[in-house]
């Protein structure tokens, strides 16, 4: 005896309007953001090597790795949104936290890069002209904030989405260390400024990419999801009238604004039969849907005794 359902709301999820994953929503945003990116890169290209900056050289490396980033959000859109088959029944919605996991594996390996090269360049300080880097860096302020601003709302809803903005934050970041290195260049002549912005690019790099990571693996492992809490909603099924008990409860997700929950409720008989299956199934979802945001509820419905039933026959 059990049953599906879809609430037919989402709280936090796409605006209204759009359909697909949380990510789907921002596709454009994402696009425009990959632009920006491309020609940032292309302008510190450009400028590492007229001034031979180190902060501009690792920004031009970060970013590079960004717009890949970014690309597979992208391309994980695209998968995540084709239909169900009858072998993959949730389609590929998972593909958006794989490309999340990745870009976190991506951002860890330039921090990494970017820190090997400043301490080499503390080591060995290299000249590096102050007011050709500022302008440089100038672009990445101001490129970056709009890249932000459009990714803002999307970062809040999806784990892919807030992989690409935490890669543009962190441009934005850098962006800002190398002005403010050139800024104490020209002033002071102090040269090892530069790689000293460098490695605070790593050091913001790191943490916040971290913490992504570890989001993207409690999805992968289908841990509850943080703002669902367990124990309450298993007391607001048991306080509904007729139920005795319940067991085989999960709640997990399937990509970013994707929550899933299952459970075997256990119902009195005379109350099952007095109020009726559809009723009783009704009175679950509805609880569910009133007091938490979970998109999908499967229950089963059995009646006292038919747990111990299913375990004589497992064994």
């Amino acid at each position: 005896m059990g049953a599906g359902h879809d609430h037919g709301h989402s709280h936090g999820g796409p605006p209204p309007g759009t359909s697909g994953t949380a990510a789907a929503a921002y596709k454009g945003r994402l696009r425009i953001a990959l632009g920006i990116t491309l020609t940032v890169l292309l302008a510190y290209v450009v400028g590492s090597a007229l001034t031979g900056s180190l902060a501009l050289f690792a920004e031009a490396g970060h970013m590079a790795t960004d717009a890949v980033g970014v690309s597979m959000a992208l391309l994980a859109i695209h998968f995540a949104n084709r239909p169900a088959s009858s072998r993959r029944t949730y389609g590929y919605a998972r593909a958006e936290i794989l490309a999340a996991l990745l870009n976190c594996l991506l951002l860890l390996g330039v921090g990494g890069f970017i820190l090997f090269e400043a301490i080499e360049r503390l080591a060995n300080p290299t000249e590096v002209p102050g007011g050709q880097t500022v302008v440089f860096g100038l672009v990445g302020v101001v490129a970056n904030g709009i890249s932000l601003a459009l990714l803002m709302r999307g970062q809040k809803e999806s784990l892919n989405v807030r992989g690409a903005f935490l890669e543009v934050l962190s441009d934005a970041l850098g962006s800002l260390a190398v002005v403010l290195s050139a800024l104490v260049i020209m002033a002071t002549g102090w040269t090892q400024a530069d790689p000293i912005a460098s490695l605070l690019i790593a050091v913001m790099i790191v943490p916040r990419t971290v913490k992504l990571l570890r989001e993207a693996l409690d999805v992968l492992l289908e841990a509850a999801p943080r703002n669902v809490d367990m124990d309450e909603i298993r007391s607001h099924i048991m306080a509904l009238p007729g139920v005795q008990d319940l067991h085989d409860l999960h709640v997990w997700t399937i990509t970013s604004g994707m929550p899933v929950l299952s459970a075997h409720v256990v119902v009195d008989h005379l109350a099952l039969d007095s109020t009726g299956h559809e009723k009783m199934l009704h009175d679950l979802q509805g609880c569910l849907g009133e007091h938490f945001d979970v998109e999908h509820c499967t229950f089963q419905l059995e009646p006292s005794g038919h747990a111990e039933h299913e375990a004589k026959l497992c064994h």
